[in-house]
C-alpha cells in the first residue's frame, strides 16, 4: 500500500501486477483480496502455480502441497486462518493470465524461451524460466519490451541491491523487497517511465527516471555468474 500511495495512480490509470502475490510476507491473503477486489490485474507467477498444483480440482494433492509449503506457502496457509478462505480465491488465482501483451510492452512473471514461438510457450516458461532468458544475446520480440519479475535483479552479474536489470530486450524488476540484502518494492510507471520504490526494512521512499533505476546486464555473463552463487 505504501508504493500506490506514493506512485498515487490515477483513476484511469491500469495497474498490473506481475505475479508472486503469495509466500513473501504475513498478508498474502490480504494482498490477493486487494488485487482482486480492486478489479486490478495480474498474471500468474511461480508461487500461484506452485499453489495451484498442491489443490488441483481445490482437492489437496499432497507431494505438490508438501512442495509448495516448502517454498513459503506456509507463511501464506497462516494468512488465511481457514482453509475455505483459501478455497475461495483458487478459482480466482486460476483464472490469471500467464503474460499479457500491452502493444510494446509483453508482460510475463519470469520471462520467455527464446527458442520457442510464442504459440509453443508453456506456463512453466513463463512462470519459471531464468538463465536461458536472460543470456539472450538479440531481443526476443523486434518491438516489445518484455517486463519481468521473479528473478532478484542483484542475483544478476553487475546489478547493485536495488537497481532494475536490463537485458536484450527485457526488463527484470524484481528487486528483492523480501530480502535483507535489499529491502526495494519497486514499482513502474510505463507511460512517464518513471520508477517508485519503498523499502520494506526502513521508512524510506524513492522515485527516479529509469535511466538512472537500471544496471545493463551482459549475455556472456549470464550463466556462470548463476553458477557462482550456487556455489556459495
Amino acid at each position: 500500500m505504501r508504493l500506490l500511495e506514493a506512485i498515487a495512480p490515477g483513476s484511469n490509470d491500469k495497474i498490473y501486477f506481475l505475479g508472486d502475490l503469495i509466500d513473501r510476507g504475513p498478508k498474502s491473503a490480504q494482498v490477493v483480496s486487494f488485487v482482486q477486489e480492486s478489479g486490478h490485474t495480474s498474471i500468474l507467477g511461480n508461487h500461484e502455480q506452485l499453489l495451484l498444483e498442491a489443490f488441483p480440482n481445490n482437492k489437496v494433492h499432497p507431494p505438490s502441497l508438501q512442495a509448495w509449503l516448502n517454498s513459503g506457502g506456509q507463511a501464506t496457509v497462516l494468512s488465511y486462518g481457514k482453509p475455505e478462505m483459501l478455497i475461495e480465491h483458487l478459482d480466482w488465482i486460476r483464472s490469471l493470465p500467464t503474460h499479457l501483451d500491452l502493444g510494446d510492452i509483453w508482460l510475463a512473471h519470469a520471462g520467455v524461451h527464446p527458442g520457442l514461438p510464442i504459440s509453443a510457450q508453456t506456463a512453466h516458461e513463463y512462470c519459471w524460466i531464468r538463465n536461458e532468458f536472460h543470456s539472450i544475446t538479440q531481443p526476443y520480440f523486434p518491438d516489445k519490451l518484455i517486463i519481468t519479475g521473479h528473478t532478484i535483479t542483484f542475483t544478476l552479474p553487475d546489478v547493485p541491491p536495488g537497481l532494475l536489470a536490463l537485458g536484450k530486450g527485457w526488463l527484470d524488476i524484481d528487486t528483492g523487497a523480501y530480502h535483507p540484502k535489499s529491502g526495494w518494492l519497486t514499482g513502474l510507471d510505463i507511460t512517464n517511465r518513471k520508477v517508485y520504490q519503498v523499502n520494506v526494512f526502513k521508512d524510506c521512499i524513492r522515485t527516479m527516471p529509469l535511466g538512472k533505476a537500471v544496471a545493463k546486464v551482459e549475455p556472456s555473463r549470464v550463466n556462470g555468474h548463476r553458477r557462482q552463487l550456487l556455489q556459495l
